[in-house]
């Protein structure tokens, strides 16, 4: 079997303590090494997901029958797109378990696979009943994304309202609902209401999970410009020089005709040195 490499600070002891206790049915150094892909998995999911895509390959030829592998199998497939694979995954890791929480994902997988008639099914399916208030949220998410994909653009705004949207409390799924909800308005040209609920994402997004701000200054008029950006248009520099003259100094340039003072005469007061003054010359340049 080929094995990818796995940094050493990797000790397989950083997964959770659930898993952990799945895996204590394997031997011990089969257990390590599975839990071991399982944190790459874990690490590369969201900035490499074809990386945790191959690690999860190996867990699953490691421990096929450790639900937590299938799981997050299941996770790696859906974050490539690939929802055949990750839909055969949760179905497996659920018959396992008995539990419901992967119900969302998979009715995602159906809107995936272009079912989404299938998805509005499972939102409507008993099991929902079972998720916690999390869970609920993210299958009202997917049924409106289902209505969407069915063009019932005034439906999807109806899924989306509910006590969790309206509440003022802000948890981990509150920016993602906000979001869902202004972009479902925009889609129907209530403009207004769509601006006053990207703002009200931006506040909850704390992690930086959406491109709220982005949508909102996309509404506003707001264009940003990289300053950087080498094909801007050419700029003209302007470049200061200071020179300090001092105007008891001859030049070059002054007359040498005067003669000197007779050295018979008697000396008038010296005067005070005048102060030097700062001349500041500009010369335009063109980068």
């Amino acid at each position: 079997m080929k094995r990818l490499p796995i940094p050493d600070d990797v000790t397989g002891n950083e997964i959770d303590k659930d898993v952990h206790q799945e895996l204590l049915s394997l031997p011990k150094t089969l257990a390590e090494d599975v839990a071991r892909n399982l944190v790459m998995v874990a690490r590369l999911i969201d900035e490499d997901p074809e990386g945790a895509y191959g690690y999860s390959r190996v867990a699953l030829r490691l421990a096929s029958r450790v639900a937590a592998v299938r799981e997050a199998a299941g996770f790696a497939a859906y974050a490539n797109q690939k929802y055949s694979e990750a839909l055969a995954e949760f179905r497996a890791a659920r018959r396992m378990t008995g539990n419901t929480e992967l119900w969302p994902v998979m009715a995602d997988c159906e809107r995936g696979l272009g079912r989404p008639e299938k998805a509005l099914d499972m939102a409507g399916a008993p099991e929902v009943q079972k998720l916690d208030k999390a869970g609920q949220v993210e299958m009202r998410l997917v049924a409106a994304g289902a209505r969407r994909d069915l063009d019932q653009l005034d439906a999807a705004i109806v899924t989306l309202q509910s006590p969790e949207l309206a509440s003022n409390s802000v948890q981990p799924w509150t920016a993602r609902l906000r979001y869902a909800y202004a972009d479902a308005l925009l889609a129907v040209g209530r403009e207004g209401e769509a601006r006053e609920w990207f703002a009200k994402a931006v506040e909850a997004d704390r992690d930086g999970s959406t491109d709220a701000s982005d949508r909102l200054a996309e509404l506003d008029g707001v264009e940003f410009v990289d300053a950087m950006d080498e094909d801007d248009a050419e700029t003209e520099t302007e470049t200061v020089v200071t020179v300090v003259v001092d105007e008891n100094t001859t030049t070059d340039d002054e007359s040498d005709d005067d003669e000197p003072a007779d050295e018979d005469e008697p000396e008038a007061d010296e005067p005070k040195a005048d102060k030097p003054k700062i001349v500041e010359v500009k010369d335009s340049t063109e980068d």
